[in-house]
């Protein structure tokens, strides 16, 4: 039976703590490791690529593929889903979809997506029955053609279904105007954190920004 593109990492990982391939040497081109180990080079690009994510392996198109003289391990982004956030607080997840529309999009989504209509979902998580979180997203339209969020937020279909490829966030804050204060249960003018993030694979698929309840705290880790 043929190497499984896990099977190829593997078994190059080892190579690569052995020292059978030092830092800073470059190893074998896809052809003969696809030879050597009885695969496919697609099976060992696969393979190659997910090591040079990690950063223990350096690839570039005319140079070949090399060990770095420093490996490093690159910090990974995981996207959270926010029904399981408010669970894992020890607290009754609720969702209450707002707004779900076809409509041209506001500048920031306009620069991550695209101009043209974009579909445009408004949603409030709870936590014990208490406002949370409001998921404010912006959707290419082809990406969730036919799904229906009544039931499901955005955000956890897009985690399950949709795999990207590019991420891109920031963290800020800003004051509760009436809307805000209404919708979170707080007092005009209150501090809300708040979290924009776009996403990406060969195309753009949303844009959102998560507007948090006052006191809430960001835990991170890499």
């Amino acid at each position: 039976m043929a190497m499984g593109w896990q099977e190829v990492r593997d078994e190059a990982l080892r190579r690569i703590r052995a020292r059978d391939w030092p830092p800073g040497a470059r190893i074998p081109d896809e052809a003969a490791l696809a030879g050597e180990l009885g695969c496919t080079r697609v099976t060992v690009n696969r393979a190659l690529r997910d090591l040079a994510e990690a950063g223990l392996l350096e690839r570039r198109r005319r140079g070949g593929t090399r060990v770095p003289l420093t490996p490093v391990r690159r910090a990974t982004l995981s996207i959270p889903i926010i029904r399981q956030d408010i669970a894992e607080r020890g607290q009754e997840p609720g969702y209450r979809l707002l707004i779900d529309r076809l409509e041209p999009g506001s500048a920031e989504a306009r620069a991550a997506l695209g101009d043209g209509p974009l579909r445009h979902v408004v949603a409030l998580h709870t936590a014990g029955g208490a406002p949370y979180c409001l998921e404010d997203r912006w959707l290419s339209p082809a990406v969730v053609e036919g799904v229906d969020f009544a039931e499901v937020s955005a955000n956890e279909w897009l985690v399950s279904h949709v795999t990207y490829a590019e991420a891109r966030l920031s963290f800020g804050a800003m004051t509760a105007d009436a809307a805000l204060a209404e919708a979170l249960g707080c007092p005009p003018g209150a501090a809300l954190l708040l979290l924009d993030r776009s996403t990406r694979a060969e195309t753009p698929i949303t844009w959102v920004r998560l507007i948090y309840a006052p006191g809430h705290r960001v835990d991170a880790g890499l």
